[in-house]
């Protein structure tokens, strides 16, 4: 028990990590499954590894609470409306995802959750990041504040979310990339990746725990815990790194990340195999 303990803090250093850094945190989860097996069903593991990202979404209500809350008492009338106007283009920006991803969930796990498409994707969009940020280097952005951010482009980076339904994408990256193509500023564009997050994790968390079940035994409920808590925990320095960090740099640097850990993986199940 104390050894699937253990496999479950690294899981979730891992996911909290890699959740809002642009490298996918599902294609890592993956991965890491590859080596670090845990001792638990197939459906358990389907489901753990949704539900510890949901862990991780809190640590966004709790770093921006203040903004996400339309009630907040210390908020002018003017205020509540513009934290309302942030709720709907969430709303708006989640239509493509939620379609795409209810209608052809058991065909995306079924077919894309394995180490060669996380390889694959995590190469292919290290080279389109480093690419675009070449491309947009020098250019001025057109939406620097939630005002300027239309809803009609919200719905368009919600599209581009739809790519990070396939495993070794980044849901992170996915949206940030698409906002910046589309014109948003960096800071914008990762709070509104991350509220976009809120709704379709807690949705996707609550179709894996409604097909999982709620019987769970002793070991399964502690290492699940265990698993969301460190998820939890970690996601809070993470989401505060990366706030800093793209205000002064790019994304080529995760780019090249993926391509080295795309190649690596590559290479050792060719190894192995």
């Amino acid at each position: 028990m104390l050894i699937e303990i253990i496999k479950a803090i690294i899981l979730g250093v891992v996911q909290g990590i890699t959740e809002w850094l642009p490298i996918s945190s599902t294609g890592h989860m993956i991965l890491f499954d590859e080596f670090l097996v845990l001792d638990a069903s197939t459906q358990f593991k389907e489901m753990f590894f949704v539900v510890i990202q949901l862990a991780s979404i809190f640590a966004v209500i709790l770093l921006f609470f203040n903004k996400l809350n339309p009630f907040a008492p210390s908020k002018t009338p003017a205020q509540q409306k513009e934290t309302w106007n942030i709720w709907y283009k969430v709303l708006v920006g989640i239509i493509p995802a939620g379609i795409i991803g209810f209608l052809f969930e058991d065909v995306i796990n079924q077919y894309f959750y394995n180490w060669v498409t996380v390889s694959v994707v995590l190469i292919i969009y290290g080279i389109a990041f480093i690419i675009i940020e070449k491309r947009n280097k020098g250019k001025q952005p057109t939406i620097s504040t939630w005002e300027e951010l239309t809803y009609k482009t919200a719905f368009l980076i919600g599209i581009f979310q739809v790519l990070a339904l396939i495993p070794g994408t980044s849901r992170s990256g996915a949206t940030i990339i698409g906002a910046i193509l589309i014109g948003a500023a960096r800071p914008i564009a990762a709070e509104y990746s991350f509220f976009l997050s809120i709704p379709v994790m807690v949705g996707a968390s609550a179709l894996k725990l409604l097909k999982f079940g709620f019987n769970f035994t002793t070991a399964e409920i502690t290492i699940l815990l265990v698993g969301c808590i460190v998820s939890f925990v970690v996601s809070v320095f993470a989401i505060r790194f990366l706030m800093g960090y793209i205000r002064r740099n790019d994304f080529s640097a995760f780019g090249w990340y993926r391509i080295i850990a795309g190649v690596v993986v590559i290479g050792y199940f060719w190894l192995i195999g």
